[in-house]
């Protein structure tokens, strides 16, 4: 099997019970299998694989090859033959480096934005046609710019599907929601929220003039757990916008439990939620290897609690993993090989693993 190909791990398991599969009373039945009844998943057995090596929403070289490092760390294996999921998807990890055009000058300030636009677009289709079929999405990045696809492809499908919006729990050290003018840095994976609420618009197609309403989610169902590193103009849209955000200094005053409480009782029990999760809101104590890795984060077993919280409403319907990067440490060093057992694990707990 080639470094990219994933056939090995997802078949056609469009029946339940095919030889590929997994039948759904198995699914119900596995040791380390949630018992959680999901509300608004058709299929919860089934789970829908976007496996995206995207780079281009920041400037260090190596991301891209954090999906087919967690592939090949077990871990479809792990959510197959230990969960009991049918895993649907595509049999490569794409990086689509042919709708990247050869020449992608700034724009408002942005970098790369005609990749970052058209690659998302792609992302927001992927998603979107596993969401519609009532399955699960799991999308293994790349940097956290794949969010402006995954978001829109699950606010569509949902909206579509059930006539109801999204809520969002983005866990970062970084709030994400630059705009365009707001960032210092122009790199893309600092604003992909403000695309997605609307915060940052843009008429043309190529500049993600693509995303219509169908594909934004509102401010008021917005969460951000682990915030530490967080820009003067993000913290003036956090406060004008009236966003719901615990920082670390929320989870060192009120505990993990508390803060996911709060958190969860902002969304309200009858909202669908995406888990976005950037691996740099761990401290980096436990998930060195990643772009921009800050000091004093969560623990690695604070944010396995925050994805076993988030499985257990019932609501979770899609989950994004990104910005490991296994390249920023040799191959040898164990940050990078920790950073991926760490992303394993978060992935895990958000799809049904417990202690117990």
């Amino acid at each position: 099997m080639s470094p990219s190909r994933l056939d090995d791990y997802i078949g056609d398991n469009s029946a339940p019970g095919s030889a590929s599969g997994t039948s759904t009373s198995r699914f119900f039945g596995k040791l380390n299998t949630s018992m959680i009844q999901s509300k608004f998943l058709a299929h919860p057995e089934d789970l829908g694989i976007v496996a995206v090596g995207f780079s281009g929403g920041q400037g260090k070289p190596g991301v891209d090859a954090a999906p087919t490092a967690l592939i090949e760390s077990g871990l479809l294996d792990q959510l197959r033959d230990e969960l009991g999921y049918n895993l649907h998807g595509h049999d490569a990890v794409h990086n689509y480096t042919d709708l990247v055009p050869a020449q992608d000058p700034p724009h408002r300030g942005m970098k790369n934005p005609r990749a970052v636009s058209a690659v998302t677009r792609k992302i927001a289709d992927q998603v979107y046609a596993q969401a519609r079929e009532g399955r699960l999405v799991l999308t293994l990045g790349g940097d956290h710019s794949v969010a402006i696809g995954t978001i829109a492809g699950s606010a569509k499908a949902i909206r579509e599907r059930l006539g109801r919006e999204i809520a969002v729990i983005w866990v970062d050290a970084h709030a994400d929601i630059n705009t365009p003018e707001t960032s210092g840095s122009g790199n893309i994976h600092g604003m992909p929220v403000s695309f997605l609420t609307g915060l940052a618009r843009e008429e043309k197609e190529e500049f993600f003039g693509w995303l219509k309403d169908e594909h934004r989610i509102s401010v008021k169902k917005l969460v951000y757990i682990g915030l530490r590193d967080v820009d003067a103009g993000e913290k003036r849209i956090l406060r004008e916008n009236g966003i719901k955000a615990f920082s670390m200094f929320d989870i060192d005053k009120h505990g993990i439990g508390r803060v996911m409480e709060m958190a969860l009782a902002h969304i309200g029990s009858d909202t669908p939620i995406h888990l976005s999760f950037d691996v740099d809101a761990l401290d980096p104590m436990w998930a060195p290897s990643t772009g921009t890795p800050v000091r004093g984060g969560l623990t690695l077993r604070e944010g396995d609690y925050i994805c076993e919280v988030v499985h257990q409403t019932g609501s979770l319907i899609a989950v994004d993993l990104v910005e490991v990067n296994p390249r920023l440490a040799p191959e040898n060093d164990i940050g990078a090989h920790e950073t991926v057992r760490a992303g394993c694990s978060l992935v895990r707990c958000a799809l049904g693993e417990s202690l117990l």
